[in-house]
């Protein structure tokens, strides 16, 4: 009989020890280290048997296949992909419990059906009658989805082989198992183990195969770091449980930009996309009211008007307190020593709290001019005008340097009715188009307090 092999891994980074450690030595994680078994003779998988080994290939005899895309019918999630569902790719989506990540697949392999044909839906965590309920809200009745209750990835792999479906969805992960290991599914072994065969899978039949995961309290995917290394694009399914949109975003993938986002509304009749999702961030703005301002912000070829929230009070405390969300802690504090030692505002004896309204995080440049703004509006307790929205980035020596793509900017915030954008003035020479707004080129932090409050 094979012998059992006891050994400790890190479910942070895998890092593996044959004794309990309680601090990680590679990544210094904490308590991170838990009992795994294995057998230690080696067993060839034949899951993948019947499709024949990879052999050498020259460059030159390879054809371009990638560039051929599928469409899931939902064009949010085409655009986060980079155009499509590449063939034989393996795409890992992650999120918060009930944000709505099988809801999103189930629409996906809908539109997959129709386009392609045969599509199988693996669910390790629910039951075909569950995902039947769900199908029924959401109007699908598609005879070209599959359902698959099964956990096991023996199982899984020998029923999509005999179907040979277009696509195939495993929902979850961490609940697949494969039975040439002793550990408990869930574990290190196991997740590293079955997405790299299901990897080779997809990669030998070209099946694209979409993977769920799990996360953990602080938002990342749960299990091993080698898992997001493994699968060709990373996503994660992120929103707030107070509002009814959730914002799909890429974080890596190797067939497209990793700056993309798609943004969906929850309803009852499940995901809807969001077209214009600029008027959903404005749609609640308060007129007239100090401490707020619009900037035009980029998220990858997508130019979103995003509010910016601002309060700046008098602290009770000896130590002024500092709160932001949506953008850079540290960000902010850079802009609030630059309107200190470069506008003569005063903000060392102020509590300030920034906010991105609609639960967006802004990590581009390009607000830097937004929060200045909205900052200065609640100090002196001036509203900004809201026919105005600026952007642009702010050095430290107060000066405002030139952002990417102006003219796109410019171009979204006319369709919502705007008429004035305060903007760096070295955008505004390459500007061939102002789409009728009044364009207004600043040098430094006095110039945009002065173009926005006058």
């Amino acid at each position: 009989m094979p012998k059992i092999k006891t050994f400790f891994q890190c479910q942070t980074c895998g890092y593996t020890s044959p004794k309990w450690l309680g601090r990680c030595p590679d990544c210094g994680a904490w308590n991170s280290l838990v009992e795994e078994k294995k057998e230690t003779v080696t067993r060839h998988s034949s899951l993948v048997s019947h499709l024949g080994k990879a052999e050498p290939r020259s460059l030159s005899s390879i054809t371009g296949e990638y560039g051929q895309r599928t469409s899931t019918g939902i064009k949010e999630l085409d655009r986060v992909l980079g155009g499509g569902v590449v063939a034989g790719s393996v795409v890992l989506i992650g999120g918060d419990p009930g944000i709505g990540k099988s809801t999103l697949l189930l629409q996906t392999f809908s539109g997959l059906s129709k386009e392609c044909g045969k599509v199988l839906y693996v669910s390790g965590e629910e039951s075909p009658e569950q995902i039947k309920i769900r199908s029924e809200r959401l109007s699908i009745n598609s005879e070209e989805i599959v359902l698959l209750s099964e956990t096991s990835l023996e199982a899984i792999v020998n029923a999509a082989s005999k179907l040979a479906p277009k696509a195939i969805v495993v929902d979850s992960i961490q609940t697949v198992y494969t039975e040439e290991l002793v550990s408990a599914p869930g574990s290190v072994s196991q997740v590293r183990d079955c997405a790299a065969k299901l990897m080779l899978f997809a990669k030998r039949s070209d099946i694209p195969v979409f993977l769920v995961g799990h996360v953990t309290k602080e938002g990342a995917i749960a299990g091993p770091r080698v898992l997001e290394h493994i699968v060709d694009t990373v996503l994660y399914f992120e929103g707030d449980r107070g509002h009814s949109y959730r914002i799909l975003r890429t974080v890596k993938n190797r067939f497209g930009s990793t700056n993309e986002i798609g943004i969906f509304e929850m309803s009852d009749s499940g995901l809807l996309e969001v077209e214009n999702p600029s008027e959903l961030f404005l749609l609640e703005r308060p007129l007239n009211v100090s401490g707020s301002t619009v900037v035009a912000s980029l998220e990858g070829t997508r130019p979103l008007m995003v509010e910016i929230q601002s309060l700046v009070s008098q602290t009770n405390f000896g130590v002024p307190r500092r709160t932001t969300i949506g953008v850079d802690f540290n960000r902010v504090n850079l802009l609030v020593a630059v309107l200190e030692k470069r506008a003569g505002l005063y903000l060392g004896g102020m509590d300030i709290f920034v906010n991105v309204v609609g639960g967006l995080r802004i990590i581009e440049p390009a607000v830097d001019l937004g929060i200045i703004t909205t900052i200065a509006s609640s100090l002196k307790d001036i509203p900004v005008d809201p026919k105005i929205f600026v952007f642009g980035e702010v050095g430290l020596s107060g000066e405002i340097r030139a952002v990417t793509q102006a003219e796109a900017r410019i171009k979204e915030a006319s369709k919502i009715g705007f008429k004035r954008a305060v903007m760096p003035l070295g955008n505004t020479g390459k500007i061939k188009n102002n789409f009728g707004l009044e364009v207004i080129g600043i040098k430094n932090v006095e110039d945009c307090l002065e173009a926005v409050f006058t």
